[in-house]
């Protein structure tokens, strides 16, 4: 999940500057088969197992006013239809590059790093508003960059306001410590490296970093240990 503009303002089904991730690409389906050509040795989730999930997901929401939590590249490239953003904060969840790719913005050569949340401390993020009438459909697009494997749980979080008030729950992916993409016990050193080094079909996992960190700080977040990690990158691939 990664950067755009900060506010409350509206926005529509915008695209972002990210290389080869695109609407398009969702809406065909196609991005589970470049990840299952470049890393046939994932266990993709099919079909009816993501639909499953988003159903239980919504099961007894349906009509409701719908938010999703991004806290990564979701923020500077949603792809999905949203009317509103503010910036939030959730707690019992941080940010954390824990995420092994080895397709997309890693190989099986040299494997990337990606966000995902772990458990503990807290995360300022956005929240997207999505049209009521068309929540569903752009969540089941959501469900198709997200859900491709089991390295993501979605799951609600609360959310509260710059003073601390709870604003309501949205949906958000958490990491799934069991999946074989996990990587929590990596080094300090061996995380640089990996996002140093990690390049696929949609991009690198420094180019990631990077608008993630230039997007938090256009929402007017500063994530001190995030701007740490930018710069030793930015060191090693000099």
């Amino acid at each position: 999940m990664d950067p755009a503009h900060p506010g409350d303002g509206a926005s529509s089904a915008e695209s972002g500057p990210a290389p080869g991730l695109h609407r398009a690409l969702l809406e065909s389906g196609n991005l589970q088969d470049i990840i299952a050509r470049e890393a046939p040795s994932l266990r993709m989730t099919t079909q009816e197992e993501r639909e499953a999930s988003l159903q239980a997901m919504l099961d007894g929401r349906q009509g409701q006013e719908i938010w999703v939590f991004a806290y990564g590249s979701l923020i500077w490239n949603p792809l999905i239809e949203i009317i509103e953003r503010r910036r939030v904060r959730i707690e019992g969840w941080h940010r954390s590059f824990c995420l092994t790719t080895v397709a997309g913005r890693g190989s099986l050569a040299h494997p990337g790093l990606v966000l995902a949340l772990e458990p503990g401390g807290c995360c300022e993020g956005q929240a997207l508003r999505l049209p009521r009438a068309k929540a569903e459909g752009e969540l089941r697009l959501l469900w198709q960059r997200e859900m491709i494997t089991w390295a993501y749980l979605p799951r609600w979080v609360k959310m509260l306001d710059a003073a601390g008030q709870p604003v309501g729950e949205a949906i958000t992916f958490v990491m799934n410590q069991a999946s074989e993409q996990y990587a929590g016990a990596l080094s300090p050193e061996e995380v640089v490296r990996r996002i140093a080094t990690g390049r696929g079909s949609l991009g690198s996992s420094a180019d990631y970093l990077y608008r993630t960190r230039d997007g938090l700080r256009g929402c007017g977040i500063r994530d001190e240990a995030l701007e740490a990690l930018a710069q030793s990158v930015e060191v090693a691939q000099a």
